[in-house]
Formats: C-alpha cells, sequence, structure tokens
C-alpha cells in the first residue's frame, strides 16, 4: 500500500470507529515536561497532519455557526489562528488575529493581564471590527483561562462587537479555566 492509500485508509478508520470525538480525543497525544517540567502537554499535530480529521473538526465548528451570521473569526496567537482561517474561510468570515505585542504592523489596543509567574500582553489592530460585528473567538487549548479571558476583555473593552461564542478543540476541566470566563458563551469540542 502506497502513501497516498495508506492515509485514505488511515482517514476511513479514524472517521468509522467511534464517535469523531473519540476519535480526535485519542489522536492527540502527551508530551510529558512540556514547555517545562510538570506539565503534560496537549500536543493537536497529528490531528493536523491528518486531512481528514482536521476537515472534520473544522466541519464540526462550521456546523455549529453556518446559520449564526458570523462576521469575523478571532484566532488567538498561535494554534489559534490555524483554527481561525479554516473556520473563518468554511464561513465565508473575516479573520482577525490577537499576537504577542509587537508583531502587529498598525495601530494597537493592548491588554496586560496576570500570569502564575509575572504577567504578559496581547494587542489587537484598532481597526479590527467594524460596529455590530458578530464574532466567534477561538482557540485551540482552555487551560487556566488567563490569556482567553484577557481577549475576550481586550475585545469587547474596545469595540461594539457581539461575542456569539468562544471555542476550543480542548478544554483542560481540571484547570478550571471556565471561571475565568464569568460565564460567557463558551464551546469545547474535547474535555481531558
Amino acid at each position: 500500500m502506497g502513501l497516498k492509500e495508506g492515509k485514505i485508509f488511515s482517514r476511513l478508520v479514524y472517521l468509522t470507529k467511534g464517535t469523531i470525538m473519540e476519535t480526535l480525543k485519542s489522536i492527540i497525544r502527551d508530551v510529558p515536561d512540556f514547555p517545562k517540567k510538570g506539565i503534560i502537554f496537549k500536543d493537536i499535530t497529528p490531528m493536523l497532519s491528518d486531512p481528514g480529521l482536521f476537515q472534520k473538526a473544522i466541519d464540526i465548528l462550521k456546523g455549529r455557526y453556518e446559520d449564526k451570521k458570523i462576521d469575523r473569526i478571532v484566532g488567538i496567537e498561535a494554534r489559534g489562528f490555524v483554527f481561525a482561517s479554516a473556520l473563518a474561510y468554511a464561513l465565508g468570515a473575516g479573520v482577525t488575529m490577537v499576537r504577542k505585542p509587537g508583531k502587529l504592523p498598525y495601530k494597537t489596543h493592548r491588554k496586560t493581564y496576570s500570569l502564575e509567574y509575572g504577567e504578559d500582553s496581547i494587542e489587537v489592530h484598532q481597526d479590527a471590527f467594524e460596529n455590530g460585528q458578530r464574532i466567534v473567538i477561538i482557540d485551540d487549548v482552555l487551560a487556566t483561562g488567563g490569556t482567553l479571558a484577557a481577549c475576550v476583555d481586550l475585545v469587547q473593552n474596545n469595540f461594539q462587537v457581539e461575542l456569539v461564542e468562544i471555542a476550543l478543540l480542548i478544554e483542560l476541566d481540571f484547570l478550571n479555566g471556565r471561571q475565568k470566563l464569568d460565564g460567557l458563551p463558551l464551546y469545547s469540542m474535547i474535555h481531558f
């Protein structure tokens, strides 16, 4: 069996055994002690490299938002960009990037927030949205919720937009990041 046939066979096996959520969850691998000792990193790259599974994940999100008249998908640096771009394309929406300081070329709004051991900041262009736009904020993982909460604050405090929902591929339930989002509409595809 050649490489192309192997990928097709692999994709069919993934899409027929169990539910798609179980399959997506099973392909996400644990990487111990990354980025530092004691952390178990949830690596989504095997799912991203499988065209059938990545497409299925985006299709699930598309189905969730396709009749909600979404104008903009907001992706958080860096893995959030992958999902934001694909979902925006599928919905016919635009993409807005929320980035670390100094990465965006035009005038920005900035939000500084506390981390467990210090502070960090994120930025968005000052002309990122038009008043009244309906948006979805998307990222790969909800862990402690600090970056995501900062992104929501950044957008809601600087623009008159309607946050339809926050979408995540993975939520690490044991870290209670959802609590930092103060009852905001939140959808997580996979829970660990």
